[in-house]
């Protein structure tokens, strides 16, 4: 009896101790939320952003979920959490995980050089390793210049003309932001998965992790519920106003590309991917931790990007983010547990500028027990 009663006081004092500790960090919690919320709004404001969604992730949870604007402008349309934009470069990041898991399976070896799965490529090519393609230290000449695809204009003609250009520099010697590395994955992965690169990402990603709004598109696609892109930028016309209107923004990514940059998703779909990953239902651990170490110059120096992902930090705690189109951006910080999300529809929008801003907030919460 007395052992019982012992044990049912321990319990009390444990519940005493816990719910004040519990309520401080719901209070906590609300008031970073609030102070998200108010930042968002007046940053939509002051940078006239017509649409955007926010996300947040910490601990394994969505703890913030926030739709601001107009999905379409002219149509009075507002952004709502199913609404879908486009996440341009960051879908280099589901790339890197799709590679990644090849390589646990066994499929790709991230050492190989490409022309063990890619018999066809130019002799120069040949060499340059997997982890070189998704790090961006391949060397290899870009497919895409300031005016789009280069060549006369198609997709297949303007592989023609890359594979006839030199080598940017050796393999190894520098990071160099380019299209042609994804290009060239995206047909490692569909050869080693034997399946296209879309039904792969779909079938181990979005389904893992439910995303069943996230499909491949640009702007020529019919693409249901798609937020319209805009932009600020002149047109170069004689109009008085035409630095200062807002216009439609097309942008064009080819097939053979989707893997660099094709993906529309929404922010809560992009926070429950990352909560997959994080929990380990992606990747293991150490795949993880592979896929967000800095790919290594042959100075020794740190790469910009790991495999598929830019690493903004590596000590005292990892940083590693998804940017694309100069409108979408997604931060990780792994060793907090946390996540922050912005997607928008201005070209301009830059939100990887002020995505920390929003992050500072949630960084001082204690990590919830693993």
């Amino acid at each position: 009896m007395q052992s019982s009663r012992r044990h049912l006081v321990a319990i009390v004092l444990a519940l005493l101790m816990a719910f004040p500790c519990a309520a401080i960090a719901a209070s906590a919690l609300q008031q970073a939320n609030a102070l998200a919320r108010q930042f968002a709004r007046k940053t939509l404001q002051q940078q006239r952003i017509p649409g955007m969604q926010i996300a947040v992730v910490k601990d394994g949870r969505i703890v913030l979920s926030e739709s601001y604007g107009f999905a379409n402008v002219e149509n009075r349309a507002p952004v709502t959490p199913k609404t879908r934009f486009p996440i341009n470069s960051a879908t280099k990041s589901f790339t890197g995980v799709a590679i990644v898991q090849l390589a646990e399976a066994g499929r790709v070896d991230l050492d190989a050089p490409a022309s063990r799965y890619l018999d066809d490529l130019p002799a120069g090519w040949r060499a340059v390793r997997i982890r070189q393609l998704l790090g961006h230290t391949s060397g290899l000449p870009d497919i895409v210049d300031q005016n789009g695809l280069i060549g006369a204009g198609t997709e297949q003609e303007a592989w023609k003309a890359v594979r006839a250009l030199p080598l940017d520099a050796p393999a190894g010697d520098r990071f160099a932001y380019n299209q042609t590395n994804y290009g060239l994955l995206a047909r490692i992965i569909a050869k080693q998965a034997r399946m296209p690169y879309e039904r792969y990402l779909a079938e181990r990603q979005f389904a893992a992790a439910n995303m069943p709004a996230t499909a491949f598109g640009d702007s020529y696609d019919l693409v249901p519920g798609a937020a319209t892109i805009y932009s600020y930028s002149p047109r170069g016309t004689l109009a008085a106003d035409d630095a200062d209107r807002l216009s439609h923004w097309f942008y064009d990514i080819p097939y053979g590309l989707w893997a660099g940059g094709g993906l529309q998703t929404t922010a809560d779909e992009l926070a429950r991917w990352i909560i997959a990953l994080l929990e380990g239902r992606m990747v293991s651990e150490d795949g993880l931790r592979r896929m967000w170490t800095p790919e290594k110059l042959k100075s020794g120096a740190d790469g910009a990007w790991a495999l598929g992902w830019p690493v903004l930090q590596t000590v005292p705690q990892r940083q590693v983010a998804g940017i694309g189109g100069a409108r979408a951006a997604f931060f990780v910080y792994p060793d907090e547990g946390l996540a922050v999300i912005v997607l928008t529809n201005l070209a301009g929008a830059n939100p990887q500028t002020f995505v920390p801003r929003i992050a500072e907030f949630y960084r001082p919460l204690p990590r919830a027990p693993r």
